[in-house]
């Protein structure tokens, strides 16, 4: 069955947040809205919806221009497959020692690799992603250079990939598991579920949290390395947070973060004494391995 998407732009966040509210009432209904910030540093925000039936032009451009939004953008999706397509065009991913596959390239996996299993319906972070592929190949990097992680903590963990590499190749003592957390419920769902096929649900823990707002993860602070594979604001945001749960000569992996966003990053985070020790870019995106500062 087709779909429709309604997308429009707005310069500033309150009138984006009404103007989705808004959009619950219409007729026919959508059956999803989105209100984000448009990450390219220009403040804008968008507005989208999702609708099983074509949705009314008229009430939508009455509705842009009672907001003060550009007119919106319909497009009908045509029925597709998501999770055959994906599949087909999802080949594996050699992140260091790691290898991000799905079922149907279980044949394909290297001897000698620590294999991750990510179901293509399972898509919150893939390791496709470069900002994921960073990540990982930053964890490989450290765990190299004699990092043992014995307690560690995947902030915003979407498939739990960061979590599953680290619960992989290091230790974890049965009431120490590697902690995942993020505020999305389905995400957590998808992260255990990842989890569970890659028979480590004894040594990865997923909780629903919003940044390290759990109590599981307060109570195992501090921590030897922390992964926050997110955006670049929720990833200021979370800087003093960070420096508080963070041991003194911790680890932290950052990503989410495009080329032009890293500097900033870089400088909140020196701000709270956790300081870049290398920069790796993947197409537009950066990875941050920093690490806080020896004495507190």
């Amino acid at each position: 069955m087709p779909t429709w998407t309604a997308f429009t732009k707005l310069a500033t966040k309150a009138p984006a947040e009404a103007l989705g509210e808004a959009m619950e009432t219409l007729e026919p209904e959508p059956t999803g809205v989105g209100v984000f910030e448009i990450e390219d540093g220009s403040g804008t925000w968008e507005v989208g919806g999702y609708f099983t039936e074509a949705p009314d032009e008229v009430e939508l451009a009455l509705l842009a221009a009672a907001f003060g939004a550009q007119s919106f953008v319909v497009s009908e999706v045509p029925d597709t497959d998501w999770v055959d397509k994906v599949r087909r065009e999802l080949t594996p991913v050699v992140a260091g020692r790691f290898f991000v596959y799905g079922s149907h390239d279980a044949d394909k996996v290297p001897e000698g690799s620590e294999p991750l299993l990510i179901e293509a319906a399972m898509a919150f972070g893939t390791g496709h992603h470069g900002t994921t592929q960073g990540c990982l190949e930053a964890l490989d990097r450290l765990a190299v250079e004699g990092l043992i992680g014995r307690n560690v903590a995947d902030i915003g963990c979407g498939t739990a990939v960061l979590a599953m590499g680290a619960a992989r190749i290091w230790p974890v003592e049965p009431d120490r598991p590697v902690l995942a957390s993020d505020i999305d419920a389905v995400a957590v769902e998808v992260a255990e579920a990842n989890v569970a096929a890659n028979a480590l649900s004894e040594r990865v823990r997923c909780v629903e949290a919003a940044g390290f707002g759990h109590e599981d993860i307060l109570s195992r602070a501090p921590f030897d390395l922390v992964f926050a594979n997110i955006l670049k604001q929720p990833l200021i945001d979370l800087a003093p947070d960070m420096a508080q749960h963070l041991a003194p000569g911790g680890y932290a992996i950052l990503s989410g973060i495009l080329t032009r966003q890293a500097d900033e990053v870089v400088e909140v985070y020196a701000r709270h004494g956790i300081n870049q020790l290398r920069r790796d870019v993947i197409g537009d995106w950066v990875t941050l391995t920093l690490r806080s500062s020896a004495a507190v």
